[in-house]
């Protein structure tokens, strides 16, 4: 039996959903739905195709039983390696939770706004929004890997209340910039403390190189080439390609110099472990009182900072150019660039 929904899309237009459900003996055998800019087009394609499915007999035995947690663990063990940690974190965590223990046929766009609803008590919505997309990413791939019947039609129906009701949103783009007092006060706090990673040294190479910290402690030395003072990034960030993603980029005078004043331990310029100097940083900004500073905030510090700077050629001076600075924070376009430039308005010599 088709039925047919009327709903606005963000953007304020109407569109009709036309969801077919087919049940035997009180079970939905086959489910599936299509989208229209118009109800007569709903209509007429309703009828078709339940003609269609009438003719080819879709009334199937009830599927076995296949719990979401084994559709999870299925994608992560199958595609996994295709992507970064953060995105098999985050589709591992939802393995915690009683969304996880489900049968597939049992998710509804209900039980993914209560899954929601739980997780807003211990993350911000725009966490909360991976799970939605990956889940569905994950359900979508092994759907068609496995030939399980999945309508992902849900998602649909739970995107427009999770959105409304602030459930999940977008990523807040930070402006966040340490100040020079702050800089000062954590350049004096590393530099009295002697500890095997050299953090004064590394939280300056950030500022100056651009770099993220897991790419910082990923540099080669085999990879330098000291005449044009390049590095390679193996394996940089990219939304669908990560896995041989090499890129060069160019190290500034600044950032050089430190490379060149660190002692080759092993076949990485910093052979440190990032996340114990994530810690050590957040650790420094809790003694001296520093409020919501992140290590990543220094690539936003870093690439303002190149924006900012003045270069002497034969032209006299000026501003480095956005593909110049792009040849050092290896950002693939204006658009991603933009989000970590925080320039100060009453700076702009105009």
């Amino acid at each position: 039996m088709a039925t047919i929904t009327q709903y606005k899309k963000k953007s304020g237009k109407i569109s009709y959903r036309v969801l077919i459900r087919i049940a035997k003996n009180g079970n939905i055998v086959h489910m599936e739905s299509e989208t229209f800019d118009s109800k007569s087009l709903a209509k007429v394609w309703a009828t078709k195709r339940e003609a269609e499915l009438s003719a080819q007999k879709v009334f199937k035995p009830k599927e076995k039983p296949l719990k979401i947690s084994k559709v999870i663990q299925d994608y992560i063990s199958q595609f996994g390696h295709n992507y970064g940690r953060s995105k098999n974190y985050d589709l591992a965590r939802i393995l915690n939770y009683s969304l996880a223990e489900l049968d597939i046929s049992e998710l509804t766009a209900q039980i993914l706004i209560a899954h929601c609803i739980e997780r807003n008590k211990e993350a911000k919505p725009q966490t909360v929004k991976n799970d939605v997309i990956w889940l569905k990413t994950a359900i979508r791939t092994m759907r068609s890997v496995n030939g399980f019947t999945f309508d992902l039609a849900v998602f649909d129906d739970a995107y427009e209340t999770l959105w409304r009701e602030k459930l999940i949103g977008k990523s807040v783009e930070r402006e966040r910039r340490p100040t020079q007092i702050e800089l000062r006060e954590l350049s004096r706090y590393f530099a009295r403390r002697k500890r095997s990673i050299p953090m004064l040294q590394i939280m300056w190479f950030a500022i100056y190189s651009a770099r993220r910290l897991s790419e910082i402690t990923r540099l080669e030395w085999a990879d330098n080439d000291t005449k044009k003072t390049t590095g390679l990034v193996r394996d940089a960030k990219h939304p669908r390609l990560k896995a041989g993603n090499h890129k060069r980029f160019k190290y500034p005078r600044s950032a050089w110099k430190i490379v060149q004043r660190q002692h080759v331990k092993s076949e990485f310029i910093f052979p440190y472990n990032p996340k114990t100097i994530g810690a050590n940083f957040d650790r420094a900004c809790k003694m001296l009182g520093i409020v919501d500073l992140h290590f990543h905030d220094l690539r936003h510090e870093a690439t303002s900072r190149l924006f900012e700077q003045e270069i002497v050629d034969e032209n006299g001076r000026r501003k480095l150019s956005i593909p110049e600075v792009q040849q050092v924070t290896l950002h693939e376009s204006w658009k991603t660039l933009q989000r970590y430039v925080n320039l100060n308005p009453g700076d702009v010599d105009i």
